[in-house]
């Protein structure tokens, strides 16, 4: 692997296996348990499942919120500090990649930290909202219990089940449908995202993909484009991904670990 990245620039896609050590659960990996996310239709046809989402996230917001980059987020900052990442797409929406001083990160499915209205566009950070729903459900989250103990998915939802009674808030601005600010299952990424990341796998000599099993679309796509356009591809993910076919090279590991080893080895 090493031999395949020294003395190239490289492009890095992240999956949910990036943040697992984290504290921060994934979808797919080996040990997941089975999850049926939210669709975007769901969310934006059906106003009791737009309720029971945003009691979930009320909740599972604070632990993506209070979670921090864990070691292999800190080895990508050296590397693409060192001139050697030329671009980070990751499919998390944790914004954990920033937080670890990464400048140049294409948050391709969003972050947990804003919301924007449907009708209107207006943007607010999830801080701010979590003030407003607190107002509208006092006592909500001491009803559920610790978030300790609650079940977090990867897009910030916490597992819960009695949702009837909390009362979601509308746009401030307009009076609108307010949607967490992240791409979700069945809705597009804006183009322009998709663009800039294109653009990064363009100007890289290698695509490294680390800690995603590439399922959806969304990911996949720049696998095929470097392959397509003879730039090598590395895949370190636990388990098997829907990329191994196309790529030059598979590591079978965890993705902090070798995040770790390639910034000891290329940027000491």
């Amino acid at each position: 692997m090493l031999d395949l990245l020294r003395g190239r620039r490289f492009a890095v896609l992240t999956g949910a296996g990036v943040s697992t050590d984290s504290g921060i659960p994934d979808y797919r990996g080996p040990d997941s348990p089975p999850r049926n996310p939210m669709t975007y239709q769901q969310f934006i046809g059906d106003e009791s499942f737009r309720r029971h989402y945003w009691a979930r996230n009320h909740v599972g917001w604070r632990h993506v919120e209070r979670t921090s980059p864990n070691e292999g987020h800190r080895a990508l900052t050296r590397l693409e500090q060192a001139g050697l990442v030329t671009g980070i797409i990751t499919q998390n929406v944790d914004t954990l990649h920033v937080v670890a001083g990464a400048e140049n990160v294409v948050d391709l499915h969003g972050s947990f930290d804003r919301v924007v209205c449907l009708d209107c566009g207006h943007v607010v950070s999830r801080e701010s909202l979590a003030t407003r729903l607190e107002e509208a459900n006092p006592g909500f989250v001491e009803s559920i219990g610790d978030v300790a103990d609650i079940e977090i998915a990867p897009d910030a939802d916490a597992v819960i089940e009695t949702t009837a009674h909390f009362r979601p808030v509308a746009c401030e601005v307009c009076g609108g449908t307010l949607k967490p600010d992240i791409v979700y299952f069945g809705e597009m990424v804006p183009k322009a995202r998709v663009a800039r990341a294109f653009a990064m796998v363009d100007e890289a000599e290698v695509l490294l993909v680390a800690g995603s099993s590439l399922t959806v679309h969304s990911g996949l796509r720049f696998v095929k484009h470097a392959a397509k356009a003879g730039i090598p591809v590395i895949i370190v993910n636990r388990g098997e991904t829907r990329g191994d076919p196309l790529a030059t090279l598979t590591v079978d590991a965890g993705a902090t670990q070798t995040l770790e080893a390639i910034a000891r080895a290329l940027a000491p």
